[in-house]
């Protein structure tokens, strides 16, 4: 099912203590002292705690990229002047007790530079190194047998798996580390998530610390853990990218919950028993590439004056999607409030890329239901339809609480959903490729059974697809292209400086909803492969443009005039995102326009159109980061 973590704040006491010591020794809070001046260039100290960890390497974050630098570093100041760090990042390896000591005499600028640097300004971090590190345990040094990272908020001296939660709270814009959120509030309550817990005797603290820290080992990429564990690594390695590392952090944060529940019932209320490495703890795998990724949709398919089409004016929001991934950046469910309309061909290109939204080209195709009663209930609060994918199951489960889809032949089994789905897509597999998509549909007389088989050669999910679509075992209708992508060039200069110009065109054939529209011909879909000068990621320019369909249930409603068929006409944003080269902006549904001849510009839209669909993308950083919130 989708989840939806909320998370709101209650500050709460947080016990400090160490005052009155020596101004070198590190108080037990792990803060540095208020108002206390350190004389220059006394080391920066601290501890680096899971138990006291010893051989980890741990560095000061002076250049905010969550990882170490090397020298010489480059630092802009405020004032506008450059200062240069010849030795790079301060950096160390932890001793005894998890003990480290930083250097930071660099830090010490000159005066026509500027003021010195503090270290306390910066965030420390640290990382377990696999076979190196040591963890100080009540029976003796243990090795630690996979990586994980560390840190603390600018300031904090111990470095340890609750100051890295607490850090990336502060990040995910969650309120002051010092605040803790409403789901945690009961287990962290009295608990101090700055202080050495080993230290201060906190043995519930140390048994959430370590459930924590096997939690962060347990997503770090197997191919970092490999590189710190050769025989020549320190640690200051450069592998994993700056919002890999914040997305662990947040990663640490979602899961926390889940996590210390995991410590609370095997404790019971014993915290000094819990044997950690026994505990079965929440396994998250984390897409840490952080794709961009569809996270909605607004639908724009009734019109102010009643019929359909109409200029874009006139149209007014009758659906709202929302996409919902798991934090490997699979989709794991679409609500809508209005109705959607779920295509089988859109999910069969989904399932044909496991459920990993970023793989394809173009995310979600656009598909609208254009009933009048999507506006209906798109005025009522609450969610009307959703799509629940069960990728370990093969199964997509689509329930509605609405009467826009009984042309279909899909009747709603309730005002409310109910957890019952009015359709259920399984599908099979045939050496590793999509071989069959079925839609299981209830009626009073049976089960109705929809199948769509996929054109085997044009089976490449980065394309457009091919299909054939039957209904209780008789053909309805199919979409088979022939040959094989054609380019083209703009027939002029005019329509090559244009944002979109069809230079490649793919020719089908549409079969089934006899008789046909007499101008339902010269079917192609149009696409604008046109590569930039500048360097792309790893996918090249694949836009496709235009597309002709016929679908007599749509056309068939009272308030749709349409005789000849449909197109969807696709635009993309003016300024290319180099990385996500081919994500809709926004997409119109329109008359069917006839043929088209390849080299044409498509800038315009449309002045009559059925809906109009705006697309919104987030990273998958953001995105869970908004969970949060």
């Amino acid at each position: 099912m989708m989840r939806r973590l909320a998370v709101s704040l209650s500050l709460l006491p947080v016990i400090l203590s160490g005052c009155g010591k020596d101004s070198t020794e590190l108080p037990v809070d792990g803060r540095d002292f208020d108002g206390v001046a350190y004389s220059e260039p006394a080391p920066y100290t601290g501890r680096v705690i899971d138990g006291y960890l010893e051989n980890a390497r741990v560095w000061l974050d002076m250049d905010g990229d969550e990882q170490y630098t090397a020298g010489p570093l480059s630092l802009e100041l405020s004032n506008g002047n450059t200062a240069v760090l010849d030795s790079g990042e301060p950096t160390a390896m932890t001793g005894t007790g998890g003990r480290f000591s930083l250097d930071v005499s660099e830090l010490a600028l000159p005066a026509e530079i500027g003021p010195d640097l503090k270290p306390g300004d910066y965030p420390l971090y640290a990382v377990a190194l696999p076979g190196k590190t040591l963890e100080q345990t009540p029976g003796g040094p243990v090795s630690v047998d996979h990586a994980y990272l560390l840190s603390a908020p600018p300031g904090v001296r111990n470095v340890t798996p609750l100051t890295m939660l607490a850090r990336y709270r502060t990040l995910a814009g969650l309120g002051s580390f010092l605040e803790v959120p409403d789901n945690l509030s009961s287990s962290l309550d009295s608990i101090n998530l700055l202080r050495d817990y080993v230290l201060a005797g906190d043995e519930r603290a140390h048994a959430y610390a370590r459930a924590l820290a096997r939690f962060a080992a347990s997503q770090v990429p197997t191919e970092y853990n490999d590189v710190l564990a050769q025989a020549d690594s320190d640690g200051t390695e450069r592998y994993l990218s700056t919002q890999a590392v914040f997305m662990l952090g947040i990663s640490l944060v979602q899961n926390a919950p889940d996590v210390i529940a995991v410590v609370d019932q095997a404790a019971s209320g014993d915290y000094a028993s819990v044997d950690v490495d026994s505990l079965v703890l929440p396994d998250v795998p984390l897409e840490l590439s952080n794709p961009k990724l569809l996270t909605s949709q607004r639908i724009y398919a009734q019109s102010e004056s009643g019929g359909l089409p109409t200029n874009q004016s006139n149209l007014r929001v009758s659906a709202e999607l929302h996409f919902d991934y798991a934090e490997d950046g699979r989709l794991i469910g679409i609500s809508s409030d209005g109705c959607m309309n779920p295509s089988m061909p859109e999910l069969a290109r989904l399932i044909g890329v496991n459920g990993y939204m970023s793989s394809l080209d173009a995310q979600w195709l656009p598909s609208v239901s254009l009933s009048e009663q999507s506006r209906v209930v798109y005025e009522s609060p609450g969610i009307d339809e959703r799509l629940i994918f069960d990728w370990d199951n093969a199964r997509i489960y689509f329930e509605t609480a609405t009467t826009c889809h009984e042309a279909e032949g899909i009747s709603a089994g309730s005002s409310e959903l109910s957890g019952s789905p009015e359709v259920t897509y399984r599908w099979t597999r045939s050496g590793g490729e999509l071989s069959e998509l079925i839609a299981e549909i209830p009626q009073s007389g049976g089960t109705l059974t929809r199948t769509l088989v996929p054109q085997a050669v044009q089976s490449d999910p980065e394309h457009f697809p091919g299909y054939t679509l039957s209904e209780n075992g008789s053909d309805v209708s199919s979409m088979l292209f022939s040959g094989s992508l054609t380019q083209c060039a703009p027939q002029t200069d005019e329509i090559a400086a244009m944002n979109q110009v069809a230079t490649a065109e793919h020719a089908y054939a549409f079969t089934g909803y006899e008789p046909q529209p007499s101008g339902f011909t010269g079917l192609t879909a149009n696409y604008d492969t046109r590569q930039p000068a500048t360097a792309l990621g790893d996918k090249p320019v694949n836009r496709l443009l235009r597309y002709g369909f016929l679908d007599p249930a749509m056309s068939g409603l009272s308030n749709v005039d349409n005789t000849s068929g449909f197109e969807w006409v696709m635009y993309y944003p003016s300024v290319l995102d180099p990385d996500n080269p081919n994500l809709v902006e926004e997409a119109y549904l329109k008359a069917y326009g006839g043929a088209r001849a390849c080299g044409l510009g498509y800038d315009e839209p449309p002045y009559g159109a059925y809906a109009w669909v705006q697309y919104s993308y987030q990273t998958l950083s953001d995105y869970l980061v908004g969970l949060l919130n």
